[in-house]
């Protein structure tokens, strides 16, 4: 006997099966009508460059009729796919596409969506593409065909073979979603894509995700190993396109940057002044230390809140961020105290924890001095103050100032891991023999100096006089301990005078560099040479040294002699002149050389 809870039941099920079937006929309609009218909208988003803030180029993305059911793209391609109507559905688009970008800059690219079932369909292969190309005048070196992850590719031999037919057309591959989809790494392998995107979940909040920021660099260096280029997408977030650019990533595109729109849009001035800035100051990372580093550069513009917050705001807001650790308390946007997340929540466990502090402004039982420092204070003096914390206190958040007011935080970890990152730069510029400062670097201190406008400095130029002939007596090992004593001396000498106000770097061979903050050092100049000239007759034999000269063949092969070495100091200073690029200060610095190498002894000379 059927009941009538039973009879509802088979009611209900038989009205959900015939709305079911009344909304996928819409949705059926939907399309047919979008197939037959054309209907398709057309957005682009700019892909930039997170080196200089160009756009390369646009992705095209397909919108349903708007207000429609099918407006949304998952929707509307699930539709097509549901009723095996994909491909008439991306050829609308595709010519679509290509009839906005007729009138593009033939230097922008446009990153049309495929997906590889489509590759593999003969329709696709007759050259209906070229056809369209050729109607809207477009060039095939512009056109991207961006194969998403998400769809499994069964023969990859077979789809490589086709891809190889497109790609020999001049057409470019893009593997969009890397990161999210079924093949990962054997799609990147096999097909060998100019252009890797990496998907938005790796991207999302890449900024707090040290796991996710492995992955993108591993990810980065396989493309450069491989000549692709990675382009990662939906970054939202200043703080992700920070990392990402602190990363290395070249090109990336999202809501940040600009979202889709129905024509090919600049991004806002603003972001591109952004894009500009981060690599400004990446770049001066290269030549910085941990004592020439702001701390403020490496600042977390985190939310702050008054002192009057009560408690339970405070723990809604640490549910809410799960990767926030502390809250800074402000008021009248001067920090007045810090909330870290354990020690609030160790409090609220106790016996009248939530009696006495969810209610409670959190004035009551924030930490009243956490550890406040300037914007421009050096890293290595901030770590040296954090670590002489209580230990209950060391991990605690330290609290940057600009101005007085409250501008952001940095954890402990932050600051390892920009301390290492710094002692990485060094070493990777640096001279392998002496460990100094390299080209690279040096270029950099001397830009930052005529940039800086202070004046009053002098830029020393160091050269050995009779280094080659001590090769090729005494060997290169041995020419080798004598640059190394070189570099010793002229340290020694230069911090002694110029501590913390000077900069040393080996141009390469026996040529060395030094700058000092003050044109007055002639003092200095007569110290590196004296103690140059007592400890260099200890790497000759005695006989030379009594006899004052080496023998050996000149360039010519002729036999000549050699006197001991001696150290020739070209040193330009702004006294008289001031200079506006490195090129005048080398011009006047081989100059001055020339004069030194006058003198067979150890001697300087400074304009």
């Amino acid at each position: 006997m059927t009941t009538f809870a039973s009879y509802r039941t088979k009611v209900l099920h038989l009205y959900k099966t015939a709305n079911k079937q009344t909304s996928e006929m819409k949705s059926f309609m939907e399309l047919k009508n979008i197939l037959e009218q054309s209907d398709i909208r057309i957005v682009f988003q700019p892909v930039v460059s997170l080196t200089n803030a160009e756009i390369i180029g646009y992705e095209a993305l397909s919108r349903g009729p708007k207000d429609s059911m099918l407006e949304r793209p998952d929707a509307l391609f699930s539709t097509a796919a549901k009723y095996d109507l994909v491909w008439e559905l991306e050829y609308l688009c595709r010519r679509a596409t290509l009839e906005k970008a007729k009138d593009l800059a033939p230097s922008k690219m446009v990153f049309i969506n495929v997906d590889p079932k489509i590759i593999n369909d003969p329709r696709f292969q007759k050259g209906q593409t070229q056809d369209m190309l050729c109607q809207f005048q477009a060039n095939t070196g512009n056109i991207i065909f961006e194969i998403t992850e998400k769809t499994a590719i069964n023969d990859y031999k077979g789809f490589c073979c086709i891809l190889d037919n497109y790609t020999s057309q001049g057409y470019k591959i893009a593997i969009d979603d890397t990161g999210s989809g079924y093949s990962g790494l054997r799609t990147l392998a096999e097909i060998r894509p100019n252009f890797i995107k990496v998907d938005m979940e790796l991207v999302r909040d890449i900024d707090k995700d040290n796991l996710k920021q492995a992955m993108l660099k591993a990810l980065y260096d396989f493309s450069v190993s491989t000549n692709s280029k990675i382009i990662a997408e939906g970054i939202e977030t200043q703080d992700e396109l920070t990392t990402l650019i602190s990363l290395g990533i070249p090109y990336g595109q999202g809501f940040f940057l600009q979202k889709p729109l129905p024509e090919f849009s600049e991004i806002p001035d603003s972001i591109k002044q952004i894009i500009l800035d981060l690599n400004k100051r990446k770049k001066r990372e290269l030549y910085h230390t941990s004592m020439t580093l702001p701390i403020g550069e490496i600042a977390q513009q985190e939310q702050a809140f008054p002192s009057s917050t009560v408690g339970s705001v405070a723990l809604d807001y640490f549910s809410q961020h799960p990767a926030c650790q502390g809250i800074t308390i402000v008021d009248d946007d001067r920090p007045v105290g810090l909330l870290m997340k354990s020690k609030f929540l160790a409090n609220l466990a106790t016996q009248y924890g939530i009696a006495l502090y969810m209610n409670r402004p959190i004035r009551s039982h924030m930490d009243k001095n956490p550890l406040i420092v300037a914007y421009d204070t050096p890293i290595e003096v901030v770590s040296k103050s954090a670590l002489s914390r209580k230990d209950d206190d060391i991990y605690d958040y330290i609290i940057i100032t600009n101005q007085d007011k409250y501008f952001g935080t940095v954890t402990i970890k932050k600051i390892l891991e920009k301390t290492t990152q710094l002692e990485l730069n060094r070493a990777k510029h640096a001279n392998p023999l002496t460990g100094l400062p390299g080209n690279l670097i040096i270029e950099g201190e001397l830009d930052k100096l005529l940039k800086g406008n202070s004046g009053n400095y002098a830029v020393l130029y160091f050269d050995l006089d009779n280094f080659k002939a001590y090769n090729d007596v005494y060997g290169f090992e041995r020419g080798d301990k004598v640059i190394g004593l070189t570099a010793e001396v002229i340290q020694q000498d230069l911090h002694s005078y110029y501590t913390g106000e000077s900069f040393l770097g080996h141009i390469g061979g026996d040529d060395f560099i030094a700058i000092t903050r003050g044109n007055d050092v002639t003092e200095l100049c007569e110290r590196i040479i004296s103690d140059f000239n007592h400890r260099i007759v200890d790497y000759y034999n005695h006989e030379d040294c009594n006899r004052g000269y080496i023998r050996t063949k000149n360039r010519h092969g002729i036999p000549e002699d050699f006197p001991i070495m001696s150290l020739s100091i070209a040193v330009v200073t702004d006294k008289q002149r001031t200079y506006t690029n490195i090129l005048e200060i080398a011009e006047t610095a081989s100059q001055l050389k020339k004069q030194c190498k006058l003198n067979w002894q150890s001697c300087y000379c400074i304009k």
